[in-house]
């Protein structure tokens, strides 16, 4: 299997474990569903503090670059920014996603670690 075979993000589930942004709640944290064609990304994510999220964007080897968008729970306003996530493998052969982040009106970057979830 190949590098880009083995980075495919097509059909992957991811659990956030880590946020600058805010705490994450061990019991509910935010899951992101990721789809993946030709090197392109779109999905969706929710839990936590957020109820509804999109995102779209392009994958380069083991770089993902993002926009994305949700609301949250207790907010009438849509959240929005971009984000650029590192792919780097786990021993147990899941993915973790380093992402680095800024909200759209806030160029305070911050950071997420989110971990693949056992098919």
């Amino acid at each position: 299997m190949n590098e880009t075979t083995q980075l495919n993000l097509d059909g992957r589930r991811f659990a956030m474990v880590s946020s600058t942004a805010s705490r994450v709640d061990p019991d509910a944290p935010t899951r992101f569903d990721y789809r993946e064609e030709d090197g392109v990304i779109w999905g969706g994510y929710e839990g936590d503090t957020v109820l509804h999220g999109r995102f779209v964007g392009v994958r380069r080897q083991d770089e993902i670059e993002l926009s994305y968008v949700h609301l949250t729970r207790d907010g009438d306003s849509p959240v929005a920014g971009r984000s650029t996530s590192r792919i780097e493998p786990l021993p147990d052969g899941r993915l973790r996603l380093v992402e680095e982040f800024t909200f759209d009106g806030d160029d305070t970057p911050q950071v997420s670690v989110c971990e693949e979830l056992p098919a």
